[in-house]
Order: structure tokens, then sequence, then C-alpha cells
């Protein structure tokens, strides 16, 4: 059986959350926006109880969030929602800050403001993959809107100093976007701590299902929406809730929480048992800080072979990446900006382990790659 080590793409729908969404789709259908009647009143019910949850985990009031489809559209709406509301109460500041190594969720419609007018500065990262802080201070400047840093890389795990970015932003009054959808229910992240103003994730990378997401948003915020046609989510998100996605977002969130810090030590074991054993093949490298990294994360480049080769073999037997799902299959621009080749991110391999990862499963790692480096290393 085919080894899943990709859980950075995405993850198995638990179990305990599938069962909470099940009665949902056909027993309690109702829309939760019609609330003339008890089944509508116990849709909204549940809705509310899973914004509770959500929002518990990140220790923030109810009200600050918003679903969304995903991680995705929770960074658009918070990134444009940001820019255009700036606009309309007539804030003239326009510059929008980033890194070279965020998701493409975030540098895209990034991209797509500065076409329109926002003047966007995107920072390298060091090698190791971490931003100087103060790198990142010097380009804060009296016109600056907007900081946008994720928690953890989607490709190398890396963590950024979220708790001195947000010092920074706070006292000149920047807003701070956070991607955490690598980060929510894997590590401890309470946003209002750390000076995080607006907040995206995900459900299907914490064990819930595909299709919805949150914008956590802190109080005092002003978002100009991206949807309209209902005044659903106090206006900043119309449209139909999906209760059973919500439903089983909020019971996702909820389990992660509930084993994240055993699952965390009993996966970086793991993990680091893997980098041992791929060490000692000879020509592998890290990629990324290897202190400041998700506990289930491990990258690495294997050096003077093919990537396409490398990956069209090892995908016979475990399902690993070299980059990020959105990618397309084209050369990691992460690992561009730690300074690697195009030959070498794309013979990199990104290991994402997840709840169920057993040793077994690890072993098999080391063996396909071990037997496939043998195979292609082997002169002809």
């Amino acid at each position: 059986m085919l080894a899943y080590l990709d859980h950075h793409a995405t993850t198995p729908c638990d179990a305990a959350v599938l069962a909470a969404m099940e009665p949902w789709w056909r027993q309690h259908f109702a829309n939760p926006s019609s609330r003339q009647y008890r089944p509508g009143l116990e849709a909204a019910a549940a809705v509310e109880q899973a914004r509770g949850r959500v929002a518990a985990a990140l220790a923030m009031p109810p009200e600050s969030v918003v679903f969304t489809s995903g991680a995705t559209e929770a960074s658009n709406l918070a990134l444009k929602g940001v820019a255009e509301a700036a606009l309309e109460r007539g804030d003239p500041r326009r510059g929008l800050v980033t890194l070279a190594t965020e998701h493409r969720a975030v540098l895209d419609p990034l991209a797509w403001l500065a076409r329109h007018g926002f003047p966007l500065t995107v920072l390298p990262v060091e090698p190791d993959g971490l931003v100087d802080p103060a790198r990142l201070e010097a380009a804060l400047g009296a016109d600056t809107l907007l900081v946008s840093v994720m928690a953890a890389n989607n490709e190398i795990g890396v963590l950024q100093p979220l708790e001195t970015i947000g010092a920074l932003c706070r006292a000149r009054g920047i807003h701070f976007h956070c991607d955490a959808a690598q980060a929510v229910g894997q590590i401890p992240l309470e946003p209002a701590g750390l000076g995080i103003d607006l907040l995206s994730l995900s459900g299907h990378k914490l064990y819930g299902p595909k299709g919805i997401g949150a914008l956590v948003v802190a109080e005092g915020v002003h978002l100009a929406p991206q949807m309209h046609g209902g005044g659903q989510e106090g206006g900043r998100r119309a449209g139909t809730l999906a209760v059973p996605l919500i439903v089983g977002l909020g019971a996702a969130i909820q389990g992660a929480m509930a084993d994240r810090d055993s699952r965390a030590e009993r996966l970086s074991g793991l993990r680091e048992r893997l980098w041992h054993d791929l060490e000692v093949l000879g020509g592998i490298s890290r990629n990324g800080h290897a202190g400041r990294c998700l506990p289930h994360n491990l990258n690495v480049t294997v050096g003077g072979v093919d990537g396409g080769e490398l990956h069209r073999r090892l995908r016979r037997r475990i399902a690993v990446s070299s980059g990020s799902a959105c990618s397309q299959g084209s050369p990691s621009h992460v690992l561009a900006a730690l300074g690697r080749s195009r030959e070498e991110a794309a013979a990199s391999i990104r290991f994402g382990l997840g709840r169920e990862t057993s040793a077994a499963e690890i072993e098999t790692a080391v063996a396909a790659v071990a037997e496939t480096l043998a195979e292609i290393r082997r002169p002809a």
C-alpha cells in the first residue's frame, strides 16, 4: 500500500468529523438564515457552536470568525478587503509588504493589488527560510498599509518570528495578516498575543473537510466584502452557509487541539528518525531551519539526480511532492528563495507526516529513497 506522506497538501477527514457532519447533510438540512422556524434555528445554532470552537482554539471572540470556502478565499478577503476598505475611508496608505516564500494564495492577490495602485515589496529570506526582522523593519514606512507573513511555510515548515513581526506592525498601526493554514492545530497560536490582525485557516489541513475555512479578524479591522448578495457573516461574506462543512471544521479544530501536543511530540520524533536515515544515504541536504520548523515537516534536496526521474520512481511506493500542491509541477519558488537552483528544487522532496503516520511508513519511505538512489546513481 502506498505510504501517504503529503499531509501538507491535505489531510484525511477524521472519523469523528465525518460523524459530526453526517446529520447536517440530510436529517437537519435547513438554511441557517431561515430563522422563522425550528429547523433553521437549529442549523444556526450549529453554526454558532462551530464558530465558538474555532474562536476558542485561537483564544479569540466568536464574532471574530468569518467562515469562508478555505484559506485561499480567507486570504483574498483579508488582503483585498483591507485595501479596498482603506480606499473607501480615505486612508492614504497603499504600501504592501510580504515575503518571497509566501503561498500563492497570498502572493497572487498581492500582485493583483500591485497592478491596481498598491505598491508591493517582496522581501527575500535568509538561506534558512527565516526573514531578517531588521530587513522587514527597514521596509516599513509611513505609506505601509499591510504586512502579510505566513506562520508556517507549506513547503519547508519554517516558523516565522510572528511576535516580532506583530510588534513591528502594531507600533506603526500597520495591519498584520498571517496565513496560518499549516499552523492551526499543529502549534500553539494565539493571534491577539502575537499582534496578528487577520488570520487565514483551512479545514482540510487539520483533518477536516475540504471547501471550508475561516478568516479571523481582530476587533476594529475594517474589511470591504469580496462577495455581495446576502449580508451573511456580519456583511463580510455573502452566501448561504455550508452547515455540514462548518460543523466539520468545528469538530476538526476541536480534535486537532485535543491531541496537538502529543501528536507534535510523536511526529517530530518520526521526522528526526526519517532525517537521520536519509542523511546517511549521502548527498542529501535539509531545506529550511531545522529548529524553527513544524514538527511534522521535512524538506530535503537530493544532489546529483534528475528530479523528474526521482519522483517518477518514488511515486510507485510513497506519496510525496516536490513542492506546494498548487505549484502544478513548476519548480518551487520557496526553494528558489533559499538559493536552490531550478534543478535542485526539482530534485527536492517534501515529507509531510500526519496523525496516522507510522514508524513502518517511515521505514518504507527511507527504503524507497535508498533503492531509488541506488538505481539512478548506478553507473551506466
